[in-house]
Protein backbone atom coordinates (compact mmCIF):
# COMPACT_ATOMS: atom_id res chain seq x y z
CA UNK A 1 0.00 0.00 0.00
CA UNK A 2 1.27 3.39 -0.79
CA UNK A 3 2.45 5.90 1.99
CA UNK A 4 -0.59 8.34 0.26
CA UNK A 5 -3.67 5.16 0.44
CA UNK A 6 -2.06 4.51 4.38
CA UNK A 7 -2.54 7.98 5.26
CA UNK A 8 -6.02 7.91 3.63
CA UNK A 9 -7.00 5.01 5.47
CA UNK A 10 -5.77 6.03 8.76
CA UNK A 11 -7.81 9.77 8.30
CA UNK A 12 -11.14 7.31 7.43
CA UNK A 13 -10.41 5.28 10.54
CA UNK A 14 -10.03 8.41 12.60
CA UNK A 15 -13.46 9.97 11.62
CA UNK A 16 -15.11 6.77 12.15
CA UNK A 17 -13.98 7.05 15.63
CA UNK A 18 -14.78 10.60 15.53
CA UNK A 19 -18.05 10.46 14.58
CA UNK A 20 -19.36 6.98 15.24
CA UNK A 21 -17.37 6.72 19.00
CA UNK A 22 -16.75 3.34 18.49
CA UNK A 23 -14.24 1.98 20.71
CA UNK A 24 -11.48 1.12 18.34
CA UNK A 25 -7.25 1.42 18.53
CA UNK A 26 -5.01 2.68 15.97
CA UNK A 27 -2.19 0.51 15.93
CA UNK A 28 0.97 0.63 13.74
CA UNK A 29 2.77 -2.38 12.71
CA UNK A 30 6.29 -1.90 12.93
CA UNK A 31 7.39 -4.70 10.49
CA UNK A 32 5.32 -3.92 7.53
CA UNK A 33 4.36 0.13 8.72
CA UNK A 34 0.09 -0.68 7.35
CA UNK A 35 -2.17 0.55 9.66
CA UNK A 36 -4.93 -1.71 11.09
CA UNK A 37 -7.90 -0.84 13.15
CA UNK A 38 -8.94 -3.75 16.13
CA UNK A 39 -11.78 -4.04 18.08
CA UNK A 40 -10.71 -3.31 22.03
CA UNK A 41 -10.98 -6.30 23.81
CA UNK A 42 -10.94 -7.41 27.11
CA UNK A 43 -8.97 -10.83 26.50
CA UNK A 44 -6.38 -8.87 24.70
CA UNK A 45 -3.14 -7.63 25.74
CA UNK A 46 -3.10 -3.75 25.52
CA UNK A 47 -1.74 -2.36 22.66
CA UNK A 48 0.07 1.25 22.24
CA UNK A 49 -2.68 3.42 20.69
CA UNK A 50 -2.74 6.83 19.37
CA UNK A 51 -4.40 9.27 21.64
CA UNK A 52 -6.57 11.76 19.93
CA UNK A 53 -7.47 15.24 21.22
CA UNK A 54 -11.48 15.30 21.26
CA UNK A 55 -11.59 19.07 20.79
CA UNK A 56 -9.49 19.32 17.67
CA UNK A 57 -11.08 16.07 15.92
CA UNK A 58 -13.24 18.34 13.45
CA UNK A 59 -10.66 20.89 13.26
CA UNK A 60 -7.67 18.03 12.23
CA UNK A 61 -10.40 17.12 9.39
CA UNK A 62 -10.52 20.23 7.61
CA UNK A 63 -7.14 21.39 8.09
CA UNK A 64 -6.50 17.28 6.67
CA UNK A 65 -8.41 18.75 3.49
CA UNK A 66 -6.15 21.69 3.15
CA UNK A 67 -2.97 20.47 3.53
CA UNK A 68 -3.61 16.80 2.05
CA UNK A 69 -2.17 13.22 3.68
CA UNK A 70 0.97 14.24 2.37
CA UNK A 71 2.45 17.13 3.84
CA UNK A 72 5.15 16.99 6.43
CA UNK A 73 3.47 16.84 9.28
CA UNK A 74 -0.56 15.80 8.86
CA UNK A 75 -2.90 16.82 11.56
CA UNK A 76 -3.14 13.25 12.35
CA UNK A 77 0.29 13.78 13.80
CA UNK A 78 -0.43 16.66 15.16
CA UNK A 79 -3.43 16.10 17.33
CA UNK A 80 -2.25 12.23 18.28
CA UNK A 81 0.62 12.14 20.56
CA UNK A 82 2.16 8.79 20.71
CA UNK A 83 1.80 6.69 23.54
CA UNK A 84 3.36 8.18 26.87
CA UNK A 85 3.87 11.84 25.39
CA UNK A 86 2.14 14.33 27.57
CA UNK A 87 -0.70 15.75 26.15
CA UNK A 88 -1.01 19.85 26.85
CA UNK A 89 -3.12 21.05 29.00
CA UNK A 90 -5.71 23.87 27.73
CA UNK A 91 -7.86 26.07 30.21
CA UNK A 92 -11.43 25.91 29.96
CA UNK A 93 -10.68 29.73 30.05
CA UNK A 94 -14.55 30.09 31.51
CA UNK A 95 -17.11 28.39 32.75
CA UNK A 96 -16.77 26.86 35.98
CA UNK A 97 -13.80 29.23 36.54
CA UNK A 98 -15.88 32.28 37.18
CA UNK A 99 -17.06 30.51 39.85
CA UNK A 100 -13.87 30.27 41.47
CA UNK A 101 -13.54 33.85 40.66
CA UNK A 102 -16.15 34.66 42.93
CA UNK A 103 -15.64 32.22 45.87
CA UNK A 104 -11.61 33.27 45.75
CA UNK A 105 -13.00 37.37 45.59
CA UNK A 106 -15.08 35.85 48.60
CA UNK A 107 -12.27 34.69 50.46
CA UNK A 108 -10.24 37.68 49.95
CA UNK A 109 -12.99 39.71 51.65
CA UNK A 110 -12.84 37.73 54.51
CA UNK A 111 -9.52 37.14 55.22
CA UNK A 112 -7.33 40.54 53.68
CA UNK A 113 -10.51 42.78 54.15
CA UNK A 114 -11.13 42.08 57.75
CA UNK A 115 -7.00 42.45 58.25
CA UNK A 116 -7.64 46.21 56.72
CA UNK A 117 -10.37 46.83 59.21
CA UNK A 118 -7.81 46.29 62.32
CA UNK A 119 -7.53 49.89 61.71
CA UNK A 120 -10.89 50.33 63.38
CA UNK A 121 -10.08 48.13 66.49
CA UNK A 122 -6.83 49.93 66.78
CA UNK A 123 -8.44 53.04 66.88
CA UNK A 124 -10.65 51.55 70.27
CA UNK A 125 -7.68 50.36 71.40
CA UNK A 126 -5.89 53.39 71.82
CA UNK A 127 -9.47 55.26 72.78
CA UNK A 128 -10.05 53.04 75.50
CA UNK A 129 -7.36 51.70 76.78
CA UNK A 130 -9.06 48.44 76.76
CA UNK A 131 -5.58 46.41 77.80
CA UNK A 132 -3.88 47.98 80.65
CA UNK A 133 0.06 48.51 80.11
CA UNK A 134 0.19 48.11 76.83
CA UNK A 135 2.20 50.52 74.13
CA UNK A 136 0.59 52.04 71.12
CA UNK A 137 3.38 50.27 69.47
CA UNK A 138 2.51 46.99 70.50
CA UNK A 139 -0.83 47.46 69.02
CA UNK A 140 0.51 49.14 65.92
CA UNK A 141 2.58 45.40 65.97
CA UNK A 142 -0.46 42.99 65.69
CA UNK A 143 -1.85 44.06 62.16
CA UNK A 144 1.44 43.68 60.79
CA UNK A 145 2.38 40.60 62.89
CA UNK A 146 -0.60 39.25 60.98
CA UNK A 147 0.35 39.64 57.48
CA UNK A 148 3.78 38.19 58.08
CA UNK A 149 2.39 35.29 59.81
CA UNK A 150 0.30 34.66 56.91
CA UNK A 151 3.10 34.66 54.44
CA UNK A 152 5.75 32.97 56.73
CA UNK A 153 2.71 30.06 57.05
CA UNK A 154 2.99 29.63 52.75
CA UNK A 155 5.38 26.82 52.79
CA UNK A 156 3.27 24.76 55.19
CA UNK A 157 -0.07 25.70 53.29
CA UNK A 158 1.46 24.56 49.88
CA UNK A 159 3.25 20.99 51.59
CA UNK A 160 -1.05 20.78 52.56
CA UNK A 161 -2.31 21.05 49.18
CA UNK A 162 0.37 19.02 47.74
CA UNK A 163 -0.46 16.35 50.24
CA UNK A 164 -4.11 16.75 50.76
CA UNK A 165 -5.48 19.25 48.41
CA UNK A 166 -6.60 22.47 47.82
CA UNK A 167 -9.95 21.95 50.19
CA UNK A 168 -8.22 20.58 53.20
CA UNK A 169 -5.95 23.33 53.35
CA UNK A 170 -8.66 25.73 53.08
CA UNK A 171 -10.39 24.38 56.00
CA UNK A 172 -7.28 24.73 57.65
CA UNK A 173 -7.65 28.20 57.43
CA UNK A 174 -11.31 28.61 58.19
CA UNK A 175 -10.66 26.74 61.83
CA UNK A 176 -7.32 29.16 62.58
CA UNK A 177 -9.28 32.12 61.35
CA UNK A 178 -12.66 31.67 63.65
CA UNK A 179 -10.60 30.25 66.49
CA UNK A 180 -8.68 33.56 66.35
CA UNK A 181 -11.84 35.45 66.64
CA UNK A 182 -13.54 33.12 69.23
CA UNK A 183 -10.08 33.73 71.39
CA UNK A 184 -9.66 37.37 70.20
CA UNK A 185 -13.43 37.83 71.78
CA UNK A 186 -11.99 36.51 75.50
CA UNK A 187 -8.65 37.93 75.53
CA UNK A 188 -8.01 40.01 78.68
CA UNK A 189 -4.02 40.66 78.12
CA UNK A 190 -2.24 41.69 75.39
CA UNK A 191 -0.12 38.88 74.89
CA UNK A 192 -3.73 37.36 74.38
CA UNK A 193 -4.33 39.65 71.33
CA UNK A 194 -0.69 38.87 70.32
CA UNK A 195 -1.91 35.16 69.75
CA UNK A 196 -5.25 35.44 68.52
CA UNK A 197 -5.69 38.08 66.52
CA UNK A 198 -2.07 38.58 65.47
CA UNK A 199 -0.59 35.12 64.97
CA UNK A 200 -3.32 32.75 64.72
CA UNK A 201 -5.52 34.89 62.58
CA UNK A 202 -2.39 35.42 60.57
CA UNK A 203 -2.01 31.93 60.23
CA UNK A 204 -5.70 31.21 59.14
CA UNK A 205 -5.28 33.96 56.49
CA UNK A 206 -1.98 32.17 55.14
CA UNK A 207 -4.02 28.68 54.48
CA UNK A 208 -6.91 30.19 52.98
CA UNK A 209 -4.64 32.83 50.91
CA UNK A 210 -1.82 30.09 49.58
CA UNK A 211 -5.08 27.84 48.98
CA UNK A 212 -7.29 30.38 46.91
CA UNK A 213 -4.35 32.71 44.94
CA UNK A 214 -3.19 30.24 42.23
CA UNK A 215 -6.86 28.41 41.47
CA UNK A 216 -8.01 31.71 39.03
CA UNK A 217 -4.83 31.12 36.97
CA UNK A 218 -5.43 27.40 36.30
CA UNK A 219 -8.99 28.07 34.56
CA UNK A 220 -8.07 30.81 32.11
CA UNK A 221 -5.84 31.77 29.55
CA UNK A 222 -6.87 34.95 28.09
CA UNK A 223 -8.44 36.18 30.71
CA UNK A 224 -6.82 35.51 33.17
CA UNK A 225 -5.85 38.68 34.35
CA UNK A 226 -9.22 39.70 34.46
CA UNK A 227 -9.80 37.01 36.59
CA UNK A 228 -7.57 37.99 39.12
CA UNK A 229 -8.03 41.32 39.22
CA UNK A 230 -11.50 40.41 40.09
CA UNK A 231 -10.26 37.99 42.74
CA UNK A 232 -8.18 40.68 44.14
CA UNK A 233 -10.38 43.39 44.20
CA UNK A 234 -12.37 41.22 46.96
CA UNK A 235 -10.21 42.55 49.27
CA UNK A 236 -10.53 46.28 48.91
CA UNK A 237 -14.49 45.77 49.12
CA UNK A 238 -13.98 43.39 51.99
CA UNK A 239 -11.96 46.02 53.63
CA UNK A 240 -14.67 48.64 53.21
CA UNK A 241 -17.65 46.97 54.19
CA UNK A 242 -15.41 45.57 57.49
CA UNK A 243 -14.37 48.38 58.72
CA UNK A 244 -17.68 50.40 58.87
CA UNK A 245 -19.34 47.26 59.96
CA UNK A 246 -16.57 46.48 62.79
CA UNK A 247 -17.07 50.04 63.87
CA UNK A 248 -20.82 49.87 64.01
CA UNK A 249 -20.92 46.40 65.89
CA UNK A 250 -18.28 47.73 68.49
CA UNK A 251 -20.51 50.58 69.32
CA UNK A 252 -23.75 48.32 69.35
CA UNK A 253 -22.86 44.99 70.85
CA UNK A 254 -19.15 45.54 72.63
CA UNK A 255 -16.03 44.48 71.65
CA UNK A 256 -15.85 40.89 72.64
CA UNK A 257 -18.91 40.35 70.75
CA UNK A 258 -17.97 41.40 67.65
CA UNK A 259 -15.17 39.56 67.30
CA UNK A 260 -17.60 36.50 68.00
CA UNK A 261 -19.88 38.22 65.17
CA UNK A 262 -16.91 38.42 63.03
CA UNK A 263 -16.07 34.24 63.86
CA UNK A 264 -19.20 33.11 62.93
CA UNK A 265 -19.64 35.30 59.49
CA UNK A 266 -15.46 33.74 58.60
CA UNK A 267 -17.09 30.48 59.15
CA UNK A 268 -19.91 30.09 57.16
CA UNK A 269 -18.69 32.71 54.35
CA UNK A 270 -15.11 31.00 53.92
CA UNK A 271 -16.34 27.61 54.80
CA UNK A 272 -18.96 27.74 51.74
CA UNK A 273 -16.09 29.28 49.33
CA UNK A 274 -13.71 26.47 49.94
CA UNK A 275 -16.58 23.85 49.02
CA UNK A 276 -17.10 26.15 45.78
CA UNK A 277 -13.72 25.74 44.94
CA UNK A 278 -12.33 23.34 42.35
CA UNK A 279 -8.21 23.40 41.05
CA UNK A 280 -6.89 21.58 38.52
CA UNK A 281 -3.86 20.69 39.84
CA UNK A 282 -4.24 17.62 38.62
CA UNK A 283 -4.91 18.47 34.51
CA UNK A 284 -1.56 21.31 34.83
CA UNK A 285 0.65 18.50 36.60
CA UNK A 286 1.61 21.29 39.07
CA UNK A 287 4.52 21.61 40.77
CA UNK A 288 3.43 21.47 44.84
CA UNK A 289 6.61 22.21 45.88
CA UNK A 290 6.96 24.34 49.01
CA UNK A 291 10.30 25.52 48.50
CA UNK A 292 12.20 25.21 45.14
CA UNK A 293 15.59 26.25 45.27
CA UNK A 294 16.55 25.83 41.91
CA UNK A 295 13.83 29.02 41.04
CA UNK A 296 16.72 30.81 42.75
CA UNK A 297 19.02 30.41 39.94
CA UNK A 298 16.81 32.14 37.22
CA UNK A 299 17.08 35.99 37.07
CA UNK A 300 14.10 36.57 35.61
CA UNK A 301 12.84 34.85 39.22
CA UNK A 302 14.94 37.23 41.34
CA UNK A 303 14.01 40.40 39.43
CA UNK A 304 10.10 39.15 40.18
CA UNK A 305 11.04 38.97 44.15
CA UNK A 306 12.49 42.53 43.91
CA UNK A 307 9.66 43.58 42.02
CA UNK A 308 7.20 42.51 45.07
CA UNK A 309 9.63 43.37 47.86
CA UNK A 310 9.63 46.63 46.68
CA UNK A 311 6.20 47.03 46.16
CA UNK A 312 5.50 45.90 49.59
CA UNK A 313 7.49 48.64 51.27
CA UNK A 314 5.56 51.40 49.73
CA UNK A 315 2.44 49.17 49.43
CA UNK A 316 2.41 48.89 53.74
CA UNK A 317 3.35 52.43 54.30
CA UNK A 318 0.73 54.19 52.45
CA UNK A 319 -2.05 51.84 53.70
CA UNK A 320 -1.70 52.20 57.45
CA UNK A 321 -0.22 55.91 57.30
CA UNK A 322 -2.87 57.78 55.23
CA UNK A 323 -5.61 58.06 58.14
CA UNK A 324 -2.88 58.92 60.39
CA UNK A 325 -1.13 61.53 58.15
CA UNK A 326 -4.90 63.25 57.60
CA UNK A 327 -4.62 63.81 61.55
CA UNK A 328 -1.24 66.34 61.12
CA UNK A 329 -2.82 68.16 58.28
CA UNK A 330 -5.93 68.97 60.75
CA UNK A 331 -8.63 66.50 59.78
CA UNK A 332 -10.54 65.02 61.72
CA UNK A 333 -10.40 61.22 63.29
CA UNK A 334 -14.12 60.85 61.48
CA UNK A 335 -11.92 62.19 58.45
CA UNK A 336 -8.91 60.40 58.29
CA UNK A 337 -11.33 57.02 58.51
CA UNK A 338 -12.94 58.45 55.72
CA UNK A 339 -9.78 58.46 53.89
CA UNK A 340 -8.69 54.94 54.58
CA UNK A 341 -12.40 53.88 53.29
CA UNK A 342 -12.18 55.25 50.16
CA UNK A 343 -8.96 53.96 49.92
CA UNK A 344 -9.70 50.28 50.14
CA UNK A 345 -13.02 51.62 47.90
CA UNK A 346 -10.45 52.48 45.30
CA UNK A 347 -8.52 49.10 45.33
CA UNK A 348 -11.80 47.70 45.37
CA UNK A 349 -12.69 49.32 41.76
CA UNK A 350 -8.77 49.64 40.41
CA UNK A 351 -7.61 46.00 40.42
CA UNK A 352 -10.54 44.51 37.82
CA UNK A 353 -9.47 47.25 35.44
CA UNK A 354 -5.91 46.12 35.94
CA UNK A 355 -6.79 42.50 35.20
CA UNK A 356 -8.96 43.28 31.98
CA UNK A 357 -6.04 45.14 30.12
CA UNK A 358 -3.43 43.24 31.65
CA UNK A 359 -4.95 40.75 29.18
CA UNK A 360 -5.25 43.37 26.45
CA UNK A 361 -1.49 45.31 26.47
CA UNK A 362 0.04 42.32 28.18
CA UNK A 363 0.85 41.08 31.94
CA UNK A 364 4.02 42.41 32.55
CA UNK A 365 3.07 46.13 30.72
CA UNK A 366 0.50 46.51 32.67
CA UNK A 367 1.68 45.73 35.85
CA UNK A 368 4.97 47.97 35.45
CA UNK A 369 3.82 51.24 34.01
CA UNK A 370 0.38 50.87 37.23
CA UNK A 371 3.33 50.12 39.82
CA UNK A 372 5.26 53.34 38.18
CA UNK A 373 2.26 55.59 38.20
CA UNK A 374 1.29 55.18 41.81
CA UNK A 375 5.04 55.94 42.72
CA UNK A 376 4.44 59.50 40.93
CA UNK A 377 1.14 59.97 42.31
CA UNK A 378 2.78 59.65 45.57
CA UNK A 379 5.49 62.46 44.54
CA UNK A 380 3.17 64.48 42.33
CA UNK A 381 -0.16 64.38 44.23
CA UNK A 382 0.00 62.91 47.82
CA UNK A 383 2.79 65.08 49.04
CA UNK A 384 0.99 68.18 47.97
CA UNK A 385 -2.43 66.87 49.59
CA UNK A 386 -3.38 69.42 52.34
CA UNK A 387 -6.70 69.11 52.21
CA UNK A 388 -9.89 66.77 52.90
CA UNK A 389 -10.89 67.13 48.79
CA UNK A 390 -7.35 66.83 47.39
CA UNK A 391 -6.90 63.86 50.15
CA UNK A 392 -9.89 62.28 48.93
CA UNK A 393 -9.20 62.41 45.45
CA UNK A 394 -5.76 60.91 45.93
CA UNK A 395 -6.68 57.81 48.09
CA UNK A 396 -9.13 56.90 45.01
CA UNK A 397 -7.11 57.32 42.26
CA UNK A 398 -3.96 56.14 44.39
CA UNK A 399 -6.40 52.89 46.06
CA UNK A 400 -7.09 51.83 42.45
CA UNK A 401 -3.47 51.45 41.77
CA UNK A 402 -1.11 51.00 45.11
CA UNK A 403 -2.49 47.39 44.83
CA UNK A 404 -1.12 46.25 41.89
CA UNK A 405 1.21 43.66 43.14
CA UNK A 406 -1.93 41.57 44.39
CA UNK A 407 -4.16 42.11 41.23
CA UNK A 408 -1.33 40.85 38.69
CA UNK A 409 1.44 38.22 41.20
CA UNK A 410 -0.27 35.25 40.36
CA UNK A 411 -0.52 35.51 36.35
CA UNK A 412 2.96 37.67 36.42
CA UNK A 413 4.28 34.66 37.60
CA UNK A 414 2.39 32.26 35.48
CA UNK A 415 3.66 34.21 32.41
CA UNK A 416 7.38 34.60 33.51
CA UNK A 417 7.81 31.31 35.67
CA UNK A 418 4.83 29.39 33.92
CA UNK A 419 1.80 27.44 35.35
CA UNK A 420 4.06 24.00 36.51
CA UNK A 421 6.49 26.64 38.77
CA UNK A 422 3.50 28.48 40.11
CA UNK A 423 3.10 27.56 43.35
CA UNK A 424 6.60 27.33 44.62
CA UNK A 425 7.35 30.56 42.98
CA UNK A 426 4.78 32.02 44.70
CA UNK A 427 5.53 29.87 48.32
CA UNK A 428 8.92 31.54 48.37
CA UNK A 429 7.44 34.79 47.21
CA UNK A 430 5.60 34.77 50.09
CA UNK A 431 7.93 34.34 52.39
CA UNK A 432 10.62 37.20 50.91
CA UNK A 433 7.40 39.67 51.68
CA UNK A 434 7.65 38.61 54.79
CA UNK A 435 10.69 41.42 55.66
CA UNK A 436 9.05 44.35 53.98
CA UNK A 437 5.82 43.75 55.70
CA UNK A 438 6.59 43.43 58.91
CA UNK A 439 9.19 46.37 58.89
CA UNK A 440 7.79 48.84 56.52
CA UNK A 441 5.11 50.65 58.76
CA UNK A 442 7.96 50.82 61.51
CA UNK A 443 10.45 52.42 58.81
CA UNK A 444 7.74 54.93 57.90
CA UNK A 445 7.00 56.13 61.20
CA UNK A 446 10.76 56.19 61.90
CA UNK A 447 11.19 58.22 58.99
CA UNK A 448 8.62 60.67 60.33
CA UNK A 449 9.69 60.71 63.54
CA UNK A 450 13.14 61.74 62.35
CA UNK A 451 11.73 64.36 60.08
CA UNK A 452 9.94 65.92 63.28
CA UNK A 453 6.34 64.67 62.28
CA UNK A 454 6.19 65.81 59.02
CA UNK A 455 5.30 63.19 56.22
CA UNK A 456 7.27 64.21 53.70
CA UNK A 457 9.97 61.84 53.73
CA UNK A 458 7.73 58.97 54.30
CA UNK A 459 5.80 59.67 51.08
CA UNK A 460 9.24 60.10 49.05
CA UNK A 461 9.98 56.85 50.51
CA UNK A 462 6.35 55.49 49.33
CA UNK A 463 7.37 57.06 46.35
CA UNK A 464 10.55 56.04 45.21
CA UNK A 465 9.92 51.97 46.48
CA UNK A 466 7.03 51.85 43.70
CA UNK A 467 9.22 53.50 41.45
CA UNK A 468 12.12 51.06 41.93
CA UNK A 469 10.03 48.08 41.71
CA UNK A 470 8.82 49.47 38.55
CA UNK A 471 12.10 49.46 37.46
CA UNK A 472 12.78 45.82 38.18
CA UNK A 473 9.73 44.64 36.70
CA UNK A 474 10.44 46.55 33.35
CA UNK A 475 14.01 44.50 33.83
CA UNK A 476 11.80 40.94 33.62
CA UNK A 477 10.08 42.24 31.07
CA UNK A 478 13.02 42.50 29.31
CA UNK A 479 14.08 39.30 29.57
CA UNK A 480 10.97 38.13 28.48
CA UNK A 481 10.89 39.62 24.87
CA UNK A 482 14.22 37.85 24.35
CA UNK A 483 12.68 34.51 25.28
CA UNK A 484 10.22 35.14 23.39
CA UNK A 485 12.13 36.24 20.26
CA UNK A 486 13.98 32.62 20.69
CA UNK A 487 10.57 30.64 21.52
CA UNK A 488 9.61 32.19 17.65
CA UNK A 489 12.78 31.03 16.15
CA UNK A 490 11.93 27.90 17.63
CA UNK A 491 8.56 27.91 16.34
CA UNK A 492 9.80 29.08 12.99
CA UNK A 493 11.99 25.87 12.56
CA UNK A 494 9.29 23.66 13.39
CA UNK A 495 10.92 22.74 16.79
CA UNK A 496 9.35 22.57 20.28
CA UNK A 497 12.57 24.18 21.21
CA UNK A 498 15.69 25.46 19.99
CA UNK A 499 18.64 22.70 20.35
CA UNK A 500 21.42 23.86 22.46
CA UNK A 501 23.94 24.54 19.58
CA UNK A 502 21.63 26.74 17.57
CA UNK A 503 20.25 28.29 21.38
CA UNK A 504 23.63 29.37 21.36
CA UNK A 505 23.88 30.55 18.12
CA UNK A 506 21.14 32.50 18.47
CA UNK A 507 21.63 35.65 18.80
CA UNK A 508 18.49 37.94 20.46
CA UNK A 509 17.71 41.25 20.17
CA UNK A 510 19.95 43.77 22.14
CA UNK A 511 19.55 44.41 25.87
CA UNK A 512 19.27 47.89 25.09
CA UNK A 513 16.76 47.74 22.50
CA UNK A 514 14.63 45.65 24.21
CA UNK A 515 13.88 47.76 26.78
CA UNK A 516 12.31 50.05 24.61
CA UNK A 517 10.62 47.67 22.51
CA UNK A 518 6.85 48.32 21.94
CA UNK A 519 5.13 45.01 22.70
CA UNK A 520 2.62 42.62 24.13
CA UNK A 521 4.27 40.91 27.26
Amino acid sequence: MGTQDQELERLRMMLDIAQHGKEEEINQDTENGIWTSEKSQSNQSPQPSIQLHTTNRNEAMKNNAISGPGSPQSPADATAPSAGQPIVDVPPNGGYGWVCVAAVATINGHTWGLNSAYAVFLAHYLSTSAFPGATPLQYAFIGGLSISQALIVSPVATSTTRRWGTRTTLFIGVGFETVSFIGASFASEIWHLFLSQGVCFGWGMGFLFVGSVGIAAQWFTTHRSLANGCCAAGSGLGGLIYSLAAQAMIRDIGLPWAFRTLAVIAFVVNSACALLIKDRNKQIGSNQLSFDYTLFAKPQFVGLLAFGFLSMLGYIVLLFSLPSYARTIGLSAQQGSIIGAVFNLGQALGRPPIGYFSDSIGRLNMAGSMTFLVGVFCLLIWIFAKSFGVLIFFSLVGGMVAGTFWATAAPVTTEVMGLRDLPSALSITWLVLVLPTTFSEPIGLEIVAFNGGSYTGAILFTGWMYIGAAVCLWMVRTWKIGEDEENAAAAAKGDAELTPAEAESFQRSSFVKRMFMVQKV
